[in-house]
């Protein structure tokens, strides 16, 4: 036995593990259900996958009883079967395509396998192979019991969880590492710990309420159990993995190569990782999901299964620590040395001390001191594509200020013409949207005004007197402003709502859907920086950077600097959405370099990625710019990946193409010009960091405040 490449770091552990009291019987009829199927012993083109003795020394009836400790005998049975099918899927897709590189018989592989998921309807083809058959008999076993919400959520999740594995595939070929941000994207799609959330709802009897599915809270439980689950999973699996089958797709690795640490330190920063997803999923479950609950005037029974739901996916991750801890499939040579039996005080003892281990992690994300001295080095950017500027810029210049003075966004208190001309907006809107007529220029620049007001009023107004309550209030407000054909829009009665009602009319009718999901996601992620200013909370990292895109207001500028429209079916497919988000990322991390000072020194901010990888690195903050700016250029580099070597494979005649080429220098163009206007705007630089219009409280020092409230007071919407 080789010698591990690391030691196993210390888990946060905040549950204990129980064990179900059907292992036995659920072992028994695994192995006779895998048997039945030819998965044991029986040679797949040649290659045997799997012998009797993998098969008991992997134990999957071990990891279900752990991981669904109250499901019955019949229950666990199905259960297991059904991950006795994926781990053979798994080892079945290695033996036969990772090795061999086979990618266009691995693509016709995975695309049988959609016939045996149908969302409706009876099976119809002829199962050809082990994974097949086995796919066919756990389908009919399962839906029947599912609503068809569930059916769908589970079809599209083990669709994903067999389609990705193209993905690794790809990179294996190409001996192409994944950056951080990518990975954890993608190995919640490839690792199959969503699939397994739709089996917690399966054993547990209780499904997630259509109504709030698709909410963010259950999201972020989902992705926060998913890559708890899939990074845990990458450091026991590492030796096998990396060492063993040269397999690139491991959260160790990538750690390793990305931030240049070695082995140990990689593996304990990955630990951390886990620690601080753990933090979150504790923190949603506790304060974001009794408030959507209440939003959504959920009944008590839908409320009893959603906790159920909670409470399964913590039986997950605690079981499947347990199971990593006995299966031979992994490396944890010692691991159980010194954790004593299974009684409660040993029990009690373990969690307590899990707890105090990470004490300081959690603090920190709570620790930090507002309006901090900042300084980072301007940013040195090196990205591929140069601005192009529409030549209408200065006659939107002269428009935009008059527009802004006529709405009421120059109010003395959130915004003066000093601040509206230092930030230069039409600079931004000329090079997202370079190639505009004038009056469409106009349009996307008066957009980007408004949104940075709005930016800029959300922590003045609601922030500073802690009143989330009033910012949802607004944001309700704000979208009676984008009705919908013929619905009549209510008096403006804010600057804010006045800027919005003149620009809804002047928008396009085709892409006012978009631009309304795009405002109304962007105004409620600031309802979740408010309350993590409220509590003196920096986020975790994960939960940032996807949040950063909908704070930043990436789709709504998007949809500005879009010409043509991508059809919703190749907009839903991973090469597209990896280059939106990949632009995302670049054009919201690039604006956090720049804001750093302004927002750390002057605003008091905590939503700032520097200070995000400052706290869970726990290192310099000249450290932590440089991690920034090699997230920024590996996104970037990302993005150029995706659009030379994914996106033609979704080319399906000329017309296809073109939009898709299009799209990209699109995107290309939006990055560009955001970037270049980050470089050029006076907004971040240092004669403008200390100015305020005059009536304007700043915190620490004397400023009239009374007269300053009430001019606040006039920010706010009538009652």
């Amino acid at each position: 036995m080789p010698e591990q490449p690391f030691v196993l770091p210390e888990f946060y552990l905040p549950h204990p593990a129980r064990l179900n009291p059907h292992l036995d019987r659920a072992r028994e009829h695994s192995k006779a259900w895998a048997r039945e199927l030819d998965m044991i012993d029986v040679p797949q083109h040649g290659t045997v996958i799997w012998t009797e003795h993998d098969l008991d020394s992997h134990d999957y009836a071990l990891l279900c009883a752990y991981t669904h400790p109250d499901a019955g005998a019949e229950e666990l049975d199905l259960i297991t079967d059904w991950y006795v099918w994926v781990f053979y899927f798994d080892d079945h897709f290695l033996e036969l395509y990772k090795r061999t590189g086979d990618i266009d018989s691995a693509r016709g592989y995975l695309d049988r396998l959609e016939l045996f998921m149908p969302a409706e309807g009876e099976i119809t083809a002829a199962p050809e192979n082990p994974v097949e058959r086995g796919l066919t008999d756990l389908w009919n076993r399962t839906v029947p019991h599912r609503s068809a919400g569930w059916r769908r959520r589970f079809a599209d999740s083990t669709k994903a969880l067999l389609d990705e594995s193209l993905w690794e595939l790809a990179n294996i070929n190409e001996g192409r590492l994944a950056n951080p941000i990518e990975y954890v994207e993608m190995r919640r799609k490839v690792g199959g710990a969503p699939w397994s959330a739709n089996l917690v709802e399966h054993a547990v009897h209780a499904e997630v309420p259509g109504a709030i599915a698709a909410s963010r809270p259950m999201e972020v439980l989902r992705d926060c159990f998913a890559d708890s689950v899939h990074l845990r999973n990458d450091l026991f699996s590492y030796q096998r993995e990396v060492q063993d089958e040269g397999e690139l797709s491991n959260g160790v690795l990538v750690f390793e190569k990305f931030l240049g640490l070695g082995t140990q330190e990689a593996a304990d920063a990955v630990n951390d990782l886990i620690t601080s997803r753990l933090h979150q999923f504790e923190h949603t479950a506790l304060t974001e999901v009794p408030a959507l609950l209440d939003d959504h005037c959920v009944d008590p029974a839908a409320r009893a299964a959603t906790f159920a739901y909670v409470k399964g996916l913590q039986d997950w991750q605690s079981g499947g620590h347990e199971w990593h801890l006995r299966s031979s499939r992994y490396m944890n040579e010692g691991a159980l040395a010194g954790r004593g039996g299974p009684d409660l005080g040993t029990s009690a003892a373990r969690i307590f001390a899990s707890v105090l281990a990470t004490a300081p992690q959690r603090l920190r994300a709570y620790g930090s001191t507002p309006f901090s001295a900042a300084g980072a080095p301007r940013p040195a950017l090196d990205l591929p594509s140069p601005p192009r500027l529409s030549p209408h810029l200065d006659s939107c210049r002269r428009r935009n200020v008059d527009w802004a003075r006529r709405t009421g966004l120059l109010d003395g208190v959130v915004w003066d013409e000093r601040k509206l001309r230092a930030a230069d907006l039409p600079r931004c809107a000329a090079g997202i949207h370079p190639d505009a007529t004038a009056d469409a220029l106009d349009v996307t620049s008066d957009w980007l005004t408004w949104r940075t007001y709005a930016d800029d009023h959300y922590p003045l107004v609601f922030g500073a007197t802690r009143d989330v309550a009033g910012a949802k209030a607004a944001n309700l407000r704000l979208s009676a402003f984008m009705p919908a054909a013929g619905v009549p829009m209510p008096a403006p009665t804010t600057p804010l709502e006045a800027g919005l009602a003149d620009l809804w009319p002047r928008t396009t009718a085709e892409s006012r859907p978009d631009v309304r999901r795009a405002v109304e996601s962007m105004t409620s992620s600031w309802l979740w920086e408010l309350a993590n200013q409220a509590q003196n909370r920096i986020p975790d990292p994960i939960d940032y950077v996807e949040m950063r895109r909908r704070t930043f207001g990436a789709d709504l500028t998007m949809s500005l600097s879009r010409d043509r429209a991508v059809p919703p079916a190749l907009h839903r497919t991973r090469p597209v959405q990896t280059l939106e988000h990949a632009a995302a990322d670049v054009a919201s991390l690039a604006n956090d370099l720049y804001s750093y000072r302004k927002e750390i020194q002057y605003e008091g901010e905590l939503h700032n990625a520097v200070l995000v990888v400052r706290n869970f690195l726990d290192c310099t903050e000249d450290r932590a710019v440089e991690v920034v700016t090699d997230l920024i250029h590996a996104r970037s580099a990302e993005f150029d990946h995706a659009a030379a070597t994914e996106l033609p494979a979704l080319y399906r005649d000329d017309t296809t193409e073109e939009t898709l080429l299009g799209f990209v220098r699109e995107l290309r163009d939006w990055m560009a010009g955001i970037v270049h206007w980050h470089e050029n705007s006076a907004r971040y630089t240092e004669p403008e960091l200390g100015y305020h219009p005059a009536t304007i409280p700043v915190f620490g020092g004397p400023t009239g405040i009374g007269t300053s409230s009430l001019r606040i007071s006039s920010l706010l919407p009538t009652p």
